[in-house]
Parts: structure tokens; C-alpha cells; sequence
């Protein structure tokens, strides 16, 4: 069939019900459903249809199972496996804010978080807000950055998300308005082929409170976004971008597959796709891959 709704729930989650539930609201709407089939058993199914748009399909699905702990894509069948994955760091593909971390060394992480809430909210300017966050910092010894990295700890299903999409061919990218520190660390551990991002300055082992200019934000992140599908010879629909934050929602809106990743609300309202439940595998059941072909990293 020509589209495909893929529901993915947290391991164990997902049930027949649902499956049939989801159908039913799409057969209310006049689109012929086909059987669902499983892409690891009680956690992710596709379920093919046609006769109705991908949005409709999305939004339908998504209201007969409010409440329920189970994330929706739906997509165009053919072109589902993407061949450039760009993804965020902070709270994508790590679970903390890193700068939010760096700021406890100092222990001022509450008023360094208040501000990057706003922020990735879309809230506040991000260079602007960058400047002003970098520019608490001065003084802090450069040790901070390590021992920051000591405690960051990989999102679920991170290392699986690269080493798949790697195994299958793509180009993986971190573009990230965090710190070469963190984002050099996190791609040789994860496996990205390229990462970018910004660069604190350094003297005489602290921080200066300064942060090397031009700053990578919402509009380099879709450059680059752009840039490399163009060196790779691909289209923008043959890529997915993952993020949180308002800084990522120019390449979510234009990816291929852009998702929203467990997102703050302007982030998630606007996001053609969002997973709000499972970890970043449900990024490949969005693809089509199934459970065995998932590699481990």
C-alpha cells in the first residue's frame, strides 16, 4: 500500500488492541487498511494504508489512543529508510543538557537551566542566551569540562540508532549548539562520522566566559543539514533530523523525516513527526527496520 503508520510503544507496550484501534479510526475516515505487521513482537507494527493523507492518518490514530503510551509516524512507504541521519546532542542524544551539567560544577545550574529552558523553548534568541550562559562560567576551571563528561550518560537507544543506519549505508552527522568537548567525546563513542558545534575558550586552564565565534544555532544546524545531503547527492527527502529544541526545528521542518524528540511544546506542536514514549530505536521502526536487523553497536 502506498503509506504506512508505524506504532511503537516503550518494550512490551504495545498490544493487538491498539493496532486494531488505530485501524478502525483509520477506516472511519474512508482509508483502506492492511494487516499489521510486526516489527518487534509487543513493541513497534507497521499498519499499511492508502486512500488518506499521512497527516490525517497521523492525527487520527493519534486521537483514538489518547492516553496511551504509544508514539505514531506515518509516512510515504517507498523512501522510508533515510541515507543521512543529522542529529542533536543535548537531550537527544544524550540525556542531559551539558551546559545545564558544566553550570553544577559551578553551582549555579539552576540559574543556567532556567535560562536554557527558555531558550529551547524558543523563548529567548539562542546566541544571545548561548553568550549570556557561557558568559556565567568564567573562571571555571577547564577540569569541570571532564568530570561534566564523567557523569553524561547515553540516550537509550543512541548507539543502536547510528550503528543501524551506519550498517545500512547513511551518513551520520551530531550538529549540536553545545561544545566540541562534549560532541567530539559523544560521536567517537556513538559512532557519527562528523560532528559540529561550538568551542568554548580557553586560558590558562579556565573557562573565559567566551564562546568562539560564529555560534552554531538554528540556522547553521539547517545549513548543515543542507550541506551534507549536498556532498552525500541526496535529496532533503532522503534524510531524517532528530532534536528537542527550538534551535532544531528549521532542519526537523525540513528533513525528510524530521522528529521532535521528546520536545519541548513549541518543538512538538510544530514537528511533522515526535516520540514522546519510546527511545531513539522507534527512530528506525519509523524506517521500517525490524527488531533483528537492529544493530547493537
Amino acid at each position: 500500500m502506498e503509506h504506512v503508520l508505524t506504532l511503537v510503544a516503550p518494550r512490551g507496550g504495545l498490544s493487538a488492541a491498539m493496532l486494531h484501534t488505530a485501524r478502525d479510526a483509520l477506516a472511519a475516515l474512508g482509508a483502506a487498511a492492511g494487516t499489521p505487521d510486526w516489527l518487534s513482537p509487543e513493541e513497534a507494527a507497521d499498519l499499511p494504508f492508502e486512500g488518506l493523507a499521512p497527516e490525517q492518518a497521523d492525527a487520527a490514530a493519534r486521537a483514538a489512543l489518547t492516553g496511551q503510551a504509544v508514539d505514531i509516524v506515518a509516512l510515504a512507504a517507498q523512501g522510508r529508510r533515510k541515507r543521512l541521519l543529522i542529529a542533536d546532542m543535548d537531550s537527544t542524544i544524550v540525556t542531559t543538557e551539558t551546559l545545564d551539567e558544566l553550570a553544577g560544577q559551578a553551582g549555579i545550574k539552576d540559574r543556567i537551566a532556567a535560562i536554557t529552558k527558555r531558550a529551547m523553548n524558543g523563548e529567548l534568541d539562542f546566541e544571545g542566551a548561548l553568550r549570556e550562559r557561557v558568559g556565567m562560567l568564567a573562571g571555571l576551571s577547564s577540569e569541570a569540562l571532564q568530570r561534566t563528561w564523567e557523569e553524561t550518560a547515553l540516550m537509550p537507544g543512541a548507539r543502536e540508532l547510528v550503528a543501524t543506519m551506519r550498517a545500512n549505508g547513511a551518513r551520520c552527522a551530531l550538529v549540536s549548539g553545545g561544545f566540541t568537548f562534549f560532541t567530539g567525546r559523544v560521536a567517537d563513542l556513538v559512532g557519527f562520522h562528523e560532528h559540529h558545534s561550538n568551542t568554548l575558550i580557553e586560558a590558562d586552564g579556565r573557562l573565559t566566559g567566551r564562546v568562539a565565534e560564529p555560534i552554531l544555532g538554528r540556522n547553521a544546524k539547517l545549513a548543515n543539514l543542507k550541506r551534507i545531503a549536498a556532498a552525500e547527492g541526496i535529496g532533503l527527502d532522503a534524510t531524517l533530523a532528530v532534536g528537542d529544541g527550538a534551535n532544531d526545528l528549521d532542519m526537523i521542518q525540513a528533513a525528510g523525516l524530521g522528529v521532535a524528540f521528546r520536545a519541548k511544546p513549541v518543538v512538538a506542536a510544530a514537528a511533522r513527526a515526535r516520540v514522546d514514549h519510546g527511545d531513539l530505536r522507534a527512530l528506525l521502526f519509523a524506517q521500517g527496520y525490524r527488531a533483528a536487523e537492529i544493530s547493537d553497536g
